[in-house]
């Protein structure tokens, strides 16, 4: 896969999203810092376990939430926040959700939902040609036949392409697709996750995916951000974190797939609340690595438990946040 070489075309430099806490309870920072960029042409997949706070950090790329700290920009102009500019903007960005059937209206025939973003934004041109046009690029040939049927006269796979159509029917220039295969059985993903390609391969179109899923991410991105608690913890190209994965918590990821090798790497706990973040490592109550002693001979299982630490450059290039890498790297 080949990612273009240009300036990114979206970014979002030290990002923070903290909502108040109910009833009295500490804040809850969904998103602690966050730098991601997505080039022009490039898919990047945003992968970890629910709750990690990658939905609210997409939402947030999206404009549909307001950062509490940092800042996103769009082809180098920062995001903002009144409404004829965000309408501007999500022209531009379009949103795929995961469950095509609660993102389709019940009583809307393909052909309204599809046609319903020209109308939001005033479309001027030919109406029924810019429906036809997004529905054969979503692979719904011949689009004439899909323009009456509703949701529940399609397959899962078609209602997932119904909704990639109403994305596309703008021309947008990225696409931000929360978890889009993951209500599909697996003959259909394969099929929905070529179509995005092929997407990218003809209208040069980007896309940041969001999924808890690294096989996805391996057969679809040319980068990776793995987020755990609101932080990304590695970042780097496919290849690069996927075959040699350096944080423990990715590692740990990989480890569960039906391929890979070893022993998987079952984690203990359910991921600490955002409300109650730990000081240091914020994956250190769970790692392996720390639990089986590497850390205590590398001489950095204090900081792992006290110090909280910034992206540092790993092996290969990839950026991974982790005392234990570091001690590797300069040792």
């Amino acid at each position: 896969m080949t990612a273009s070489t240009a300036g990114p075309l979206l970014s979002a430099r030290g990002l923070r999203v903290t909502f108040p806490g109910r009833r009295g309870a500490a804040p809850s920072r969904a998103v602690d810092g966050v730098d991601l960029e997505v080039g022009a042409g490039e898919i990047v997949a945003l992968v970890g376990e629910s709750g990690c706070g990658k939905t609210t950090l997409a939402r947030t790329l999206l404009g549909l939430v307001r950062p509490t700290e940092g800042d996103v920009r769009f082809d180098g102009r920062p995001l903002e926040y009144a409404a004829r500019a965000l309408k501007a903007y999500r022209r531009r960005v379009q949103l795929v959700l995961q469950d095509p059937s609660g993102a389709l209206n019940p009583r809307h025939t393909v052909y309204e939902a599809v046609a319903e973003g020209l109308r939001i934004h005033g479309y001027a041109g030919d109406e029924t040609a810019a429906v036809e046009r997004a529905l054969s690029r979503a692979g719904l040939r011949p689009p004439e036949r899909f323009f009456a049927r509703h949701p529940h006269e399609l397959s899962g796979g078609q209602r997932q392409r119904v909704v990639i159509a109403g994305a596309l029917v703008l021309e947008p220039e990225l696409i931000v697709a929360d978890e889009p295969v993951a209500s599909l059985d697996a003959s259909v993903r394969g099929e929905i996750l070529a179509l995005l390609l092929g997407l990218r391969a003809e209208l040069g179109l980007s896309a940041l995916v969001v999924t808890h899923d690294l096989g996805l991410a391996w057969n679809i991105a040319d980068r990776v951000a793995v987020m755990y608690l609101g932080r990304i913890v590695e970042t780097g190209r496919v290849e690069q974190v996927l075959t040699a994965p350096q944080h423990p918590y990715t590692q740990a990821l990989l480890s569960v797939l039906p391929e890979a090798p070893g022993t998987p790497v079952i984690l203990t706990g359910e991921p600490p609340d955002p409300s109650r973040v730990p000081t240091g490592c914020r994956f250190h109550a769970r790692c392996q690595i720390l639990a089986g002693g590497e850390a205590e001979r590398a001489g950095v299982a204090d900081a792992c438990r006290g110090q909280d630490l910034e992206i540092l450059t790993g092996d290969a290039g990839a950026q991974v946040a982790c005392h234990w890498v570091g001690a590797r790297v300069t040792s």
